[in-house]
C-alpha cells in the first residue's frame, strides 16, 4: 500500500515525529557507560505512555521477526545494526549504540534512529557514522515532487559507496502513514529516474545505515537482532521525510540536530 495523505493530514503527523525526535534525544543524552539496554526501553516506554502515543514496535510481528517485537525502542550495539532487541547488558565506554524509535499519535506514525558513541564517539568511527549521516541528507535533498524513489536512492548509495563501504540492498527505508511500513521501499542504492514517481503528501522513512566491513548480516538467537557477518562496527540513520510541493520536510529532526555541512557532503 502507497499511502498519499492530504495537506491536513501531513500537519497531522508532525506531533509524531517531534515525538520520536525528542524521545531519541532525551534518551540519546541520559545514556552513559554502564547504562542498561533494559533501561533504555523503560525509559522510552514512560515517555510514550506519559505523551499519550502508541509503540510501533511492542506487538510488531512482521515476516522477519521472530514473533512480536515485546519491546519499545531498538537498542543496536556495536556490531548490531537493526532491529536490536534489548536485553540485560550495560553498554560502555566508546561503544557505538544504534536507537530506533517509531510511534503513532492520533493515529499517524513517524520512524527515526541514530548512531552515537556512548561517552563519545572513538576517532575510527567518526566517518562510519558520519557517512550515514552525510548519505541521509542526501536523500533528503532527493524528495522532491516529480523526481523518483531511485533519485533517493541513488544520492545515498553515491554518499556510502564515496565513503569506501559496501550496501546491503535487503534493508532500506519505507513508505509510512497511518501504518509504520508501507510501500514504496526506498534501497540504499539504486538508479537515478527509476521507481515510484514522488508526490505530495507521500511520507518516506528514509534509513542509510552501513557495516565497516562487509555488506552481509547474520541474525542473532533472538530472531531479531542483525548484526554484521564479520563482526565490523555498524551505523544507521533515519529520519521520516513528508514530500510537499515546497520540498522535503522532515518530521523527526531533534531540536539539538545540526545536519551535515556542504562541506562535509562534499568530503
Amino acid at each position: 500500500m502507497i499511502e498519499i495523505l492530504s495537506a491536513r493530514e501531513v500537519e497531522a503527523a508532525k506531533p509524531a515525529g517531534e515525538l520520536v525526535g525528542r524521545i531519541l534525544q532525551t534518551v540519546r543524552d541520559r545514556v552513559v557507560p554502564g547504562t542498561n539496554l533494559l533501561e533504555i526501553d523503560a525509559w522510552a516506554a514512560e515517555m510514550i505512555k506519559d505523551a499519550g502515543a502508541t509503540s510501533c514496535y511492542v506487538d510488531y510481528a512482521p515476516s522477519f521477526g521472530r514473533g512480536p517485537f515485546g519491546f519499545h525502542i531498538c537498542t543496536a550495539v556495536e556490531d548490531a545494526v537493526l532491529h536490536g532487541k534489548p536485553y540485560d547488558r550495560v553498554v560502555r565506554q566508546g561503544e557505538l549504540l544504534t536507537l530506533d524509535l517509531a510511534v503513532i499519535v492520533d493515529g499517524w506514525a513517524c520512524d527515526s534512529a541514530l548512531t552515537f558513541g556512548v561517552g563519545g564517539t572513538r576517532p575510527e568511527d567518526v566517518a562510519l557514522v558520519d557517512a550515514t549521516r552525510v548519505a541521509l541528507e542526501a536523500g533528503i535533498a532527493q524528495a522532491q515532487v516529480g523526481n523518483r524513489v531511485g533519485d533517493i536512492s541513488n544520492a545515498i548509495g553515491d554518499v556510502l559507496r564515496g565513503a569506501g563501504y559496501t550496501i546491503n540492498g535487503q534493508f532500506g527505508g519505507h513508505g509510512i502513514g497511518s501504518t509504520m511500513h508501507q510501500d514504496p521501499h526506498v534501497a540504499n542504492d539504486g538508479t537515478a529516474g527509476r521507481g515510484y514517481t514522488l508526490r505530495p503528501g507521500l511520507l518516506l522513512a528514509i534509513e542509510p545505515w552501513v557495516m565497516a566491513g562487509t555488506d552481509e548480516l547474520r541474525m542473532d538467537a533472538d530472531g531479531w537482532t542483525l548484526r554484521s557477518a564479520d563482526g565490523s562496527r555498524t551505523a544507521h540513520s533515519e529520519h521520516t521525510v513528508a514530500i510537499t510541493e515546497d520540498g522535503p520536510v522532515v518530521l523527526t529532526r531533534r531540536a539539538d540536530e545540526v545536519p551535515p555541512t556542504v562541506a562535509q557532503r562534499a568530503a
